[in-house]
């Protein structure tokens, strides 16, 4: 068992809000400067930068966990991670058939920059990653958990896109292991006002320029014996899963 400092919502210039210096190599080199050893790479509605990241994060000995940013039918945002890259592709496949495609508009929303490890630019996204899918916030959690992954509702503390301020509650009945704030101070708020009983509260920078990355200031406990790269995030997958 050790522990882990985490950023587990990061941004690529691959996200179309995500800033074009956010590359895979200094994402990673931002994590080694910030003191992390655990970071997610959440583009919205997309993985297809985690290969890269992976590359970059293994020559830094960062722990990298391939991740998406869901938007859901209902405009929610939802962290989804996995234990491995290929379980992380698929998933790709699987919300790539669901999303509502809309030619992107650089000028107005941004780049959507494909990367190889060595930061290179190697393809577009020409539709745009950022608007809702055809995924509903229900059905979310257990279509990411058939692909190994775990999903939780992310920013839950911020009107744009959180789903207290979207639904204007937690969704009765439905229990979350886990869910994210975006600043950490208002855990205690969020537990005494909103049904968390059981959950487990992380924080995220959802960074999208680089001076937003997480400092190393939040943490997991996770096993990591006998070490490996992939064991921790198996672990940290189930922690999440888990809950309190």
């Amino acid at each position: 068992m050790s522990r882990y400092y985490y950023d587990l919502h990061v941004h690529s210039c691959l996200s179309p809000c995500g800033d074009n210096d956010n590359t895979p190599n200094n994402l990673v080199g931002m994590a080694v400067l910030n003191g992390l050893q655990i970071m997610a790479l959440t583009d919205h509605n997309t993985c297809r930068n985690c290969p890269a990241f992976f590359e970059a994060a293994k020559r830094q000995g960062i722990i990298p966990i391939p991740g998406m940013e869901l938007t859901t039918a209902e405009d929610i945002h939802m962290v989804c991670l996995f234990p491995d890259l290929e379980s992380a592709l698929a998933f790709d496949a699987e919300i790539g058939r669901r999303r509502i495609l809309i030619p992107n508009r650089p000028d107005i929303f941004g780049d959507q920059l494909v990367m190889n490890g060595d930061d290179e630019v190697i393809g577009t996204e020409e539709n745009l990653l950022s608007n809702a899918t055809t995924v509903t916030v229900d059905e979310a959690p257990a279509l990411a958990e058939q692909y190994g992954g775990v999903c939780y509702p992310a920013h839950i503390d911020r009107e744009s896109n959180g789903i207290i301020a979207t639904l204007g509650m937690m969704p009765i009945g439905v229990h979350y292991p886990t869910v994210e704030l975006h600043d950490g101070s208002k855990e205690a708020h969020y537990r005494e006002n909103h049904d968390l009983a059981g959950s487990r509260v992380v924080v995220g920078s959802d960074a999208h320029c680089l001076w937003d990355v997480a400092e190393a200031e939040h943490w997991l406990d996770i096993p990591d014996e006998p070490y490996s790269s992939a064991l921790v995030r198996e672990n940290l997958i189930e922690i999440l899963r888990r809950g309190l």
